[in-house]
């Protein structure tokens, strides 16, 4: 009762208050494919946005409820309370029962796997679908039932057109399977698995084309450092984290084993062990190889349940089974307390505040005001972007969703000589006549604009002011002396 009431008070602080927050950028370009479709012309910059099943969620959600930032979300918490479900399941099977309440707290105490809740992007969809496909491939290598295998597979085809950077995964699930076979562990003799794997694999071919087109371009579509060991060794860290917190709560108290017991088969041991580190680690070793970095969270999120599941399990070795209810308790009261940003009255997940900065804009703009938009996506950059780009476009989605009042001028998202030239003849033309505009855009790339802008204009009397704190936004507003 305690646990099952300790999991509802993290889901309704950490997944459910935040769900009317503003979009953030990404979210924005999810109602722009929602609204124009996979094949609006403007999303040719960016072909891998469209490459997703997941947007027919979002456009069912709207018929249903409307637009609003929650209806758009809801998809992913619901896919999210479906995964916790399974997971538990999984925990169950892999370890020590008393243990799995633990394991969904210490999903929960991993901010990359609790933003998926609150984000309408593909990641949810692509967690819930990870997570059941291993769930089949589980319970058919357990039992042998055909059923099983035939969800597992499905599960399998469904996840690369979820999102074409989760190919890792397979490699996950191919490992586990084969373990369960050279380790005699399965109720499914080998070819069976084999002719899976191979129906699989038709399933998901037709993606390649697409997912090898992408991984060869991301520079033009990811801002991502490249990484470094120390990146993956901190990819890797929650699952060590889990297991240490665990043993220095429980040796005080002592109810640390004298004598370490194997709490779970070697199989799922392969299982757990491949599921939290080879995301990140298949990404990383891309990265490294191609010069082309898809390190990012959002990108190996599907590790964060394995990571859970191998640290919980790592722990258990050492835990006596009756005392897991206590440290589930410990933990959910941890996540609660701590995640939960009590100094405010909702938390936040994404500092995007797009709806206040567009507020903070209708204030301060006339109709006729210039209003410089700078794009927030890297695709926005010379040749595809060019003057006059039109702004009812998903390269500036998030002044689509929240429209602004003024006169709209479009500026790519890095300074190229083209935009220089229009720049200045903007401000021959337009800029310098009103005697004042506003600069609009995602903080990195609006602040560029920013110092561009007061390079030139400072020295002819011209002053910039902030109009507010909108996180990873900016609105700036710059105004002739005499005006």
């Amino acid at each position: 009762m305690l646990l099952g009431l300790l999991l509802v008070l993290c889901i309704v602080r950490l997944w459910l208050m935040p769900l009317g927050e503003s979009f953030w950028t990404d979210e924005a370009g999810t109602v722009f494919v929602v609204h124009h479709g996979t094949e609006d012309p403007t999303l040719a910059v960016a072909p891998q946005v469209a490459e997703s099943i997941y947007f027919a969620l979002p456009w069912i959600a709207e018929k249903l409820g409307g637009g609003s930032e929650l209806v758009y979300r809801l998809p992913s918490t619901c896919a999210m309370l479906a995964a916790l479900f399974v997971i538990f399941r999984l925990a169950r099977r892999l370890m020590p029962p008393q243990a799995a309440w633990f394991v969904l707290f210490a999903c929960l105490a991993m901010r990359g796997f609790d933003i998926q809740a609150d984000d309408a992007r593909p990641y949810a969809l692509g967690t819930l679908v990870a997570v059941s496909t291993v769930w089949f491939l589980v319970r058919w290598l357990d039992a042998g039932r055909w059923r099983d295998a035939l969800l597992f597979v499905a599960g399998g085809a469904l996840l690369w057109r979820v999102q074409l950077i989760y190919w890792p995964f397979y490699l996950v699930l191919a490992l586990y399977a084969g373990a369960r076979i050279v380790m005699h562990h399965s109720a499914v003799r080998w070819p069976w698995p084999t002719a899976a794997f191979l129906a699989l694999a038709l399933f998901v071919w037709p993606a390649v084309p697409e997912a090898r087109a992408l991984a060869m371009s991301t520079q033009q579509h990811v801002i991502v450092a490249m990484p470094t060991m120390r990146s993956l060794l901190s990819a890797w860290a929650p699952a060590v984290l889990i297991a240490l917190s665990v043993l220095l709560i429980a040796w005080p108290v002592r109810w640390i084993r004298l004598r370490k017991g194997e709490s779970a088969a070697p199989s799922s041991w392969v299982l757990m062990a491949a599921w939290w580190l080879i995301p990140p680690l298949a990404l990383f070793s891309f990265s490294k190889l191609t010069g082309q970095s898809v390190f990012a969270s959002r990108y190996y999120s599907l590790m964060f349940p394995g990571a859970a599941l191998a640290g919980t399990a790592l722990a258990a070795r050492y835990i006596d089974a009756r005392r897991w209810t206590v440290l589930g308790a410990i933990l959910g009261g941890g996540v609660l307390i701590f995640l939960g940003q009590w100094d405010r009255p909702a938390p936040r997940d994404f500092n995007y505040d797009w709806r206040a900065a567009a507020q903070a804009e209708k204030q301060d703009a006339q109709a006729a005001t210039p209003v410089i938009c700078v794009s927030p996506f890297v695709e926005a950059q010379s040749p595809a972007w060019h003057p006059n780009y039109p702004s009812s476009s998903f390269l500036y989605a998030p002044f689509v969703v929240y429209p602004v009042q003024g006169r709209v001028y479009t500026f790519p998202f890095d300074i190229s000589q083209a935009a220089k030239t229009y720049a200045y003849s903007l401000t021959g033309t337009t800029l310098g006549p009103a005697g004042e505009f506003l600069l609009y855009g995602y903080r990195p790339a609006e602040e560029r604009w920013q110092q561009w802008f007061q390079k030139r204009l400072a020295p002819r009397g011209w002053r910039s002011r902030s109009l507010g704190n909108f996180g990873e936004v900016n609105l700036v507003e710059f105004k002739a002396r005499h005006s």
